[in-house]
């Protein structure tokens, strides 16, 4: 069993959601963003996504392109995220990198699997990448034995529901709606529809994005989902206050406070 499904077989007998975080790496520099997710793992999460910075993040709402665009001027490179992968993977608890799938094919599939298995990461996150071109990153992604994470959308029908779920290792990523990521008044109505239909087609545990940022909201989605992730709410917290310590306290308390509501 990998370690991603090891969380979620604890948290399931724990009768919880797991917490998953996300920040881009490089944000708000490259050191800092390591802290920021060492941070939330010591406070709470299950596992985190370290964000690999992309000047075309389709999946992102403002929030977050932001932040990418401060960790491209940053110059942060693969490399770097690996480093960050790395350093978070002594915390025991799965690190994941989120990337859309062109840097990952410019860089090159295999040395991008390889370098990713050499830093411990325990899965990968694509967004935007299809079963049908997914070829050789399955491949790859089997042979070094990283766990494969692929989004569905809530206008997926059971058939794409079925076939994509049956390429996944990991966890299920279920878009809460149609649209980007951020922080929203309200979750929207289509998520648990759509975990819904997922456990129809597969045993998978299934994760919710995408407009997750509250506890009241992390507390609503847990109650039907395996894992609630958290990304736009972390970064607002490092847009909005130039002070890194007071910055980090209140990335503390939003972690506890999250991880305090997931108990069903």
């Amino acid at each position: 069993m990998n370690s991603i499904l090891e969380v979620f077989k604890k948290t399931k007998v724990e009768n919880r959601a797991a917490l998953i975080a996300y920040l881009p790496a490089g944000f708000p520099n490259k050191e800092k963003s390591s802290e920021i997710l060492r941070l939330i793992l010591d406070n709470g999460a299950d596992m985190v996504e370290v964000g690999l910075p992309y000047s075309d993040p389709l999946m992102d709402g403002p929030t977050i392109q932001q932040a990418v665009e401060i960790s491209l001027e940053n110059k942060t490179s693969i490399d770097d995220c690996f480093q960050i992968v790395k350093e978070l993977s002594t915390s025991k608890k799965p690190v994941l990198i989120m990337s859309y799938y062109s840097p990952i094919e410019k860089y090159g599939v295999s040395k991008f699997v390889e370098n990713f298995a050499l830093a411990n990461g325990a899965g990968v996150i694509t967004p935007d990448l299809t079963i049908e071109e997914a070829g050789p990153w399955i491949l790859k992604t089997t042979e070094q034995e990283i766990a494969r994470v692929f989004v569905v959308a809530p206008s997926s029908k059971a058939a794409r529901l079925t076939k994509v779920a049956s390429e996944v290792t990991g966890f299920v990523y279920a878009a809460s709606l149609m649209g980007v990521t951020g922080t929203r008044a309200q979750v929207s109505s289509k998520a648990e529809e759509l975990v819904a239909n997922l456990r129809k087609t597969t045993d998978l545990p299934i994760a919710v994005g995408l407009g997750v940022s509250t506890p009241a909201q992390a507390k609503t989605v847990g109650a039907f989902a395996d894992g609630v992730i958290v990304g736009s709410a972390f970064v607002k917290i490092l847009l909005e206050n130039s002070d890194f310590e007071k910055a980090k306290t209140l990335i503390v308390e939003l972690t506890q406070q999250l991880r305090a509501a997931l108990p069903r």
